[in-house]
């Protein structure tokens, strides 16, 4: 069967938003697909998000307000397009537009990344934005996966009843505030002014120690120099790993991590033998595997 997100599909959903806007999409570069397809334009200083689960798009509304935040109180962070009511109804998309970055600056570094976690923890929430739920997401995905068996699905679905169990008896060490959501480099960009935050889907207020665990995550399965993640806690000031409640976590992520990709399963099969291969993983307890970036 046919993916909702093929190539055609989404630079149909393109087409259409850069007509609403008078921009012209000829030569637009794909640069992500796995929660949202992003393109960056070609024609003008421009990226065009749309959102890739239809079980996920309310967390537009949060991505728009956490935008207009970080532009109030300064935070170096991505800026939507001035002038534009957004989200906008693209067909069956919803779709956000931003003024684009240029990746012109000096590398970003884990240090950028600790040093901008703490402006965000520092900041009181936006008005109206919803506690963190890092499993809602979860459950979301696998209820709207383009294919998915029903022994995996009952899989994941009795992992998260676990770990909201779990989550729950978490005694954390951190005040609770805004917290990013999705805190790995990969959401730095280096523009020419230092380092942007980017991607503010999974944001909430919650415990900052989810905001740290990204980077010990990627150390444990990704095989990322132990070395970024002392710069990363030298410059925050915590170790979540110290924390005890950090194992917790970590699997909360692995299983975030893991199931990214179901709403476009369809649409992009590369990514399913390294899905198959960390589920495999996960329910069988192989915490010291290596995992491949989903690409």
């Amino acid at each position: 069967m046919d993916g909702r997100f093929t190539p055609e599909k989404l630079y149909g959903a393109l087409t259409s938003t850069c007509a609403s806007l008078g921009l012209d999409p000829a030569g637009a570069r794909l640069l992500r697909f796995t929660n949202n397809a992003v393109y960056a334009l070609a024609t003008a200083p421009v990226v065009v998000r749309i959102v890739g689960s239809t079980r996920l798009r309310h967390r537009v509304g949060t991505v728009v307000r956490v935008a207009k935040h970080f532009e109030r109180h300064g935070v170096p962070a991505i800026r939507l397009l001035d002038g534009v009511e957004q989200p906008l109804h693209v067909g069956e998309h919803l779709v956000t537009v931003w003024h684009e970055v240029p990746s012109t600056g000096r590398p970003a570094t884990v240090a950028d990344l600790a040093l901008l976690l703490r402006r965000v923890h520092a900041l009181e929430p936006p008005d109206g934005l919803a506690a963190w739920a890092p499993l809602a997401a979860v459950r979301a995905r696998v209820s709207d996966a383009e294919e998915l068996a029903e022994g995996d699905r009952n899989f994941l679905l009795d992992r998260c009843a676990e770990l909201d169990d779990a989550l729950a008896s978490l005694d954390f060490a951190l005040p609770r505030g805004l917290v990013h959501g999705d805190a790995y480099p990969g959401n730095l960009i280096p523009g020419p002014d230092g380092p942007v935050l980017c991607d503010f889907d999974s944001a909430g207020v919650g415990p900052p120690e989810w905001d740290l665990t990204p980077l010990a995550v990627g150390r444990e399965r990704f095989g990322d120099p132990s070395g970024q993640y002392r710069a990363f806690t030298a410059a925050y000031g915590f170790d979540v790993t110290a924390w005890p409640g950090f194992s917790v976590l970590r699997a909360v992520r692995e299983l975030k991590l893991t199931t990214s990709v179901l709403p476009i399963l369809r649409s992009h099969p590369q990514v399913r033998p390294e899905l198959y291969r960390r589920l495999d993983d996960l329910r069988h307890g192989r915490t010291g595997t290596r995992w491949t970036r989903y690409r």
